[in-house]
């Protein structure tokens, strides 16, 4: 285990790696790194390997709601521990992740996610589907993190962002466009 965890308020730790960003032969590959994102909102989940069966829901939710994440000005990025090549041979042999709007990031030597402290702690070292909401500073500001067998609600991911882009007080099961508890308590005060 990592001592040094991830967790929020903490920067998000450096990074450069490869990822797939299209399946159009010689332009599939592109570093990325936290100047891909800097001075902006970013979303980065992690999922356990390709070529799997609960991972392309995630990916192809995502992708899905891309619009979503571009229109509260985040940057979404995917990663995985498998290699660029992986990745983009299992985005030209899955329907669902042909047309993906977002890079997949080929975490090959395990040091982004091993940074992250989201590696399983068995012999294999595959990271859990976790999910950050970094912040334009680099700061690390949710993290979600679920068992390799239960996939992530994009959705919970879109109504965090959009509380912590408020920055105010929300109450439970707030949702954007409702009133903040901020606001009201304003009115009352007023």
């Amino acid at each position: 285990m990592n001592n040094n965890i991830v967790t929020i308020g903490s920067q998000f730790p450096e990074f450069k790696k490869k990822a797939v960003v299209s399946i159009e032969k010689g332009k599939e590959f592109q570093d990325v790194s936290n100047e891909t994102f800097k001075g902006q909102w970013a979303v980065m989940f992690w999922w356990p390997k390709d070529f799997t069966f609960v991972c392309p829901t995630e990916i192809a939710e995502f992708n899905k709601n891309y619009s979503n994440f571009t229109d509260r000005d985040t940057v979404l990025l995917g990663a995985s521990t498998d290699s660029e090549f992986v990745h983009a041979a299992w985005r030209r042999d899955h329907s669902d992740l042909r047309d993906l709007k977002f890079p997949m990031i080929a975490d090959t030597s395990k040091s982004l996610a091993a940074a992250l402290n989201i590696l399983t702690d068995d012999d294999e070292k595959i990271a859990y589907r976790a999910t950050f909401i970094i912040d334009p500073e680099g700061i690390v500001r949710w993290i979600n993190i679920n068992d390799l067998s239960v996939g992530r609600n994009v959705a919970e991911v879109l109504r965090v962002l959009d509380a912590l882009q408020t920055d105010e007080l929300c109450p439970c099961n707030w949702t954007k466009g409702e009133e903040t508890l901020s606001n009201k308590l304003a009115a009352e005060v007023a």
